[in-house]
């Protein structure tokens, strides 16, 4: 039966048999390992995150859910179909049939009933190339097309390479390569597994565009100028430079095969990246409480004394533990990092702790060593500690006790050496008193508490700033940003600190490709968010008044006056407040100026 632009939206539903189950790494993956690090950039819109399976049936949602008002929840309700063929031209539906990344306005819906949105929707390819699904980011606000876009392709990158990685990296060398030694840790960077014979047996799409060829089940060294025994032997995370058959000089990073990457999904490996975590070099850049901070826990890192870092969401909390690792007596032992609130909480116990074979239903029957045991002689750091299940909790103050650990269904304990660092940033005390958190385990953590400041409040924003510029783009662009844009990102107030610089930092870098960041690549989310916060009176120009109904100090107000300034050249106007043509139109036409 055919469509007609009159026809229901989100009417249509695919069924399949327990689809938690097929889907679980693919979400898994989505939700733990990607949404975090772009949530802050997303945080202030209307919008949704939308991720659909191969055949486009709604898998999940994330967002702002006032996008879903009454009489549209049948649009995104898990097993939604978003085919063509169910719901005419549509961001997700679009993608699966073209294979490639699009954006949907409003009036390009095929149905009338989906024209109250835009949506930019991204194919997820697997290690083979295989379509696994799509991700979408839709609005009923207005969302630049190329800021959006590129964002969404960049979530998409990442999260096909988490599913490579989480795929072959218990059994194969995984082949890090860049065109720029400072950007090895991009989502941009080639990624290859090799096996020990030296073949690839996955490739990600920026490896087939570095290497210029079809990689899969070729044998490493018909792709570069490297014996297989030199690159197998090097050091793991080790920047070396790597040279392709093709002539382009690269560099490039090796990790050897993780057998233990199936038992731990929270446990997160040390950083790929070598100048990221060689130190305090790249955390501090001048301000006094970081260095206030750096020089209390160096002291402390060689004795047994717990480290507690507390610090809002995106201080950098993890970076800091690695650099404290990299910086200790203990920086050849493991760093193992475990994230508490990722874990699920009956699997805590079994995971930190390990058990003995066959210790309940569904155990391996080797049984399992656990994170802590992993940590000897090492760092084990335990972020969101405040998220740990009080059971868990128990027995984690029994191991700082004894120094020896348990295992469940075990009868022997094992001793361990470790030195524990954790984080939170919520309020232990208050959760103390609220009974969810073990007084007697905080006293026993918080040796030593450091407050790790927020992006806001530190003195050396615009040094940190270039430093992540440095790191996040590509050898053939500028090597230093303009000084109008470096006065922009020092005055945001940044909610989601460092991780949000990041994240408007990859997103900046890949909208202006090789040519200088402009005011018009940042996220327009980001410029409405430092309008607001630094909001500066101008001397109007024009006798444009304000309307009724807008208070003085509003966002409009503020827009009034700088286009007064310009004497209603909108184009000035965009380029001073920094925000978008079309934005500058919007807002002007709630004014009834224009």
């Amino acid at each position: 039966m055919g469509l007609s632009h009159a026809t229901p939206a989100g009417t249509h539903r695919i069924a399949t048999p327990e689809p938690a189950q097929r889907f679980a790494l693919l979400l898994e993956t989505t939700e733990r390992e990607v949404l975090p690090y772009y949530e802050n950039i997303l945080a202030n819109s209307r919008s949704l995150i939308l991720l659909a399976d191969h055949e486009g049936r709604l898998l999940k949602h994330w967002g702002d859910r006032r996008f879903i008002e009454p009489g549209r929840e049948a649009l995104f309700e898990t097993g939604t179909s978003w085919q063509e063929r169910d719901n005419g031209t549509n961001a997700i539906g679009t993608a699966i049939a073209s294979g490639q990344a699009v954006q949907v306005q409003r009036n390009e819906h095929f149905l009338t009933a989906n024209r109250f949105m835009t949506g930019c929707a991204a194919p997820i390819l697997d290690a083979e190339q295989n379509l696994v699904g799509v991700l979408n980011v839709s609005s009923d606000a207005y969302l630049p097309q190329a800021h959006t876009l590129g964002m969404v392709k960049l979530m998409a990158t990442a999260v096909e390479n988490r599913l490579l990685v989480h795929q072959y990296g218990g059994g194969c060398a995984l082949l890090t390569f860049n065109t720029n030694a400072d950007n090895l840790d991009s989502q941009w960077s080639g990624l290859l597994a090799i096996d020990a014979d030296g073949e690839v047996m996955a490739a990600n799409r920026r490896a087939a565009q570095l290497l210029g060829t079809d990689l899969l089940h070729q044998p490493i060294t018909g792709l570069v100028d490297m014996s297989l025994s030199s690159l197998l032997n090097q050091s793991d995370d080790h920047t070396f430079p790597l040279q392709a058959r093709t002539r382009r000089h690269l560099y490039a990073s090796l990790r050897k095969p993780d057998r233990r990457s199936g038992e731990a999904p929270a446990a997160k490996q040390h950083a790929r990246h070598p100048q990221r975590a060689a130190g305090f070099r790249n955390v501090e850049f001048g301000d006094a409480q970081i260095q206030r901070c750096i020089r209390q826990a160096t002291r402390v890192a060689g004795r047994d004394i717990p480290i507690l870092i507390q610090g809002e969401t995106g201080v950098g909390k993890e970076v800091f533990v690695k650099a404290l690792h990299q910086a200790s007596a203990r920086r050849e032992k493991p760093l193992v990092a475990v994230n508490c609130a990722a874990i699920p909480s009956e699997l805590v116990e079994s995971e930190l702790f390990g058990y003995a074979k066959g210790a309940f239903t569904g155990a391996s029957l080797q049984g399992s060593t656990g994170l802590i045991r992993k940590a000897d002689g090492g760092i084990l750091f335990l972020d969101e500690i405040g998220e740990m299940p009080a059971r868990a909790q128990a027995r984690l103050l029994r191991v700082l006790q004894e120094r020896e650990v348990l295992p469940v269904g075990a009868t022997e304990a094992y001793p361990v050496n470790i030195h524990l660092v954790s984080a939170t940033n919520q309020p232990l005390k208050e959760r103390i008193e609220s009974g969810v958190f073990r007084r007697d385990l905080y006293y026993r953590i918080s040796g030593l508490a450091l407050e790790l400041p927020p992006l806001r409040q530190r003195t050396d924003r615009r040094s940190l700033i270039r430093h992540i510029h440095t790191l996040y783009r590509d050898s053939d662009q500028p090597s230093a940003l303009p000084d109008a844009i470096l006065d922009l990102l020092e005055q945001h107030p940044w909610p989601g600190n460092v991780r949000q610089l990041i994240n408007v930092m990859q997103v900046a870098l890949a909208m202006a490709g090789p040519e200088p960041v402009e005011t018009w690549h940042l996220p327009d989310d980001f410029l409405q968010d430092l309008q607001l916060a630094t909001v500066t009176p101008i001397e109007p120009a024009l006798a444009v008044s304000r309307p009724a109904g807008s208070g003085p100090g509003s966002t409009l107000d503020a827009l009034l006056e700088v286009y007064n300034r310009h004497q209603g050249n909108v184009s000035r106007t965009a380029r001073h407040l920094g925000f978008s043509r079309n934005t500058v139109y919007k807002r002007l036409r709630e004014l009834g100026v224009r």
